[in-house]
Order: structure tokens, then C-alpha cells, then sequence
């Protein structure tokens, strides 16, 4: 999800309007320097707070890595289950989730590309936690892809792979033009949706 959405998801039980200028900020480095990139130092001068005082609002770098991955990957799943809790049909469920997997990936400020590739770069607890809260957003998509009327001999777990590889790669090559987005996703849906074929 966007960077904002992040700080809100994971500062809402923390209260404080200064916590979540600091973790807008601290997602916004991340976003932009990477894990390794990003110190707890260029955090705490970007948001005009001392050392000592950051760690009153910050647990530590990891921690705060964690909670904003964590963070966008909920807001990311809400909006997602939204789209699809309109839809019946199996395909027009999966084409909904599409579109808005597309539209969050593809936001100017979107914060969850920028941390899902990051795993490598974070120590190895770290990773457990974030592969952890990526697997319980992915159930989504494996709920959503059982529910097609797929032929038997099709993997379903390479299926999904590949479906949200498409998606999650979208920043890498779209740019606006003769598609929108939504009509993007309902062509993606089609060249997956086998029984056209």
C-alpha cells in the first residue's frame, strides 16, 4: 500500500502524531534507500529527533521495518478483500483482486514493492516475520485461485506464482498509455483464464 497507509496502519494503536511522522519518514527512506541504506540516524535527522529521543517512539530499525511492512501489507489486504467481497463470479472475484493489487502496486508513493524486496537485505529473524505476514496476504490470492474452474492438470500453486509475479512486476514495465488499469488486469485475468484458450 502508500507509504501514508503504512504509518497509519502501524501506528494506530500508538497514538502519537509525532510516531507517525516518524514512521511516514522512516517509510519513505526505506522506500527509497532500502533496509541497509537506511539508518536509525538518517531517520532521526530527517525527522528533526535526537538519538536517545527517536528510540522513546522507535523499538528498533528491524522493529520499525517489520511494523511498516507489516503495516502495508494490511492495508493492502483490505482493500483488496473489499474489491473482491463485490464480486460472485470466481473470475470476476480474481480480475477484482487484480485491479487492485495493479492499482496498489502502481501508486506513485506505494510502499509494498519497494519492502517485499528488501527480504534479502534484512537480517534472518526479520525475514521469518516478513515471509510470515507475506505468506497470511498471499492466502488471499490461493483462496481466490482454488475457487476457479481451472482444468485438473494445472498447479495451482505455480498458477498464483506466476499470476502475482505479473502483477507485483507491474512498476517495472507499465506506463500510462492506450490501457488503463483496470483494463489491464481484466487482460491479465484472460490469458490466465484458461478455458478461453
Amino acid at each position: 500500500m502508500t507509504i501514508g497507509d503504512a504509518a497509519s496502519a502501524g501506528g494506530r494503536d500508538e497514538g502519537s502524531g509525532r510516531r507517525r511522522q516518524i514512521l511516514e519518514i522512516a517509510a519513505q527512506l526505506f522506500a527509497r534507500k532500502g533496509y541497509r541504506g537506511t539508518s536509525m540516524r538518517d531517520i532521526g535527522e530527517q525527522a528533526g529527533v535526537l538519538g536517545g529521543s527517536l528510540y522513546h517512539h522507535i523499538k528498533s530499525k528491524d522493529a520499525l521495518f517489520v511494523e511498516l511492512h507489516n503495516g502495508a501489507l494490511d492495508a493492502a489486504e483490505a482493500r483488496i478483500a473489499a474489491a473482491v467481497a463485490t464480486q460472485a463470479d470466481p473470475w470476476a472475484r480474481l480480475e477484482a483482486a487484480c485491479a487492485s493489487l495493479l492499482d496498489i502496486q502502481l501508486a506513485a508513493d506505494s510502499l509494498t514493492m519497494p519492502m517485499m524486496n528488501d527480504f534479502r537485505a534484512v537480517p534472518d529473524g526479520v525475514r521469518d516475520q516478513l515471509v510470515a505476514r507475506r505468506d497470511r496476504f498471499e492466502q488471499l490470492f490461493r483462496d481466490l485461485v482454488a475457487a476457479l474452474p481451472l482444468p485438473a492438470d494445472i498447479d495451482r500453486s505455480l498458477y498464483r506464482t506466476l499470476l502475482l509475479s505479473q502483477l507485483n512486476s507491474a512498476a517495472d514495465w507499465y506506463r500510462d498509455g492506450r490501457l488503463t488499469r483496470p483494463q489491464i488486469a481484466a487482460q491479465i485475468v484472460a490469458i490466465f483464464r484458461h478455458d478461453r484458450l
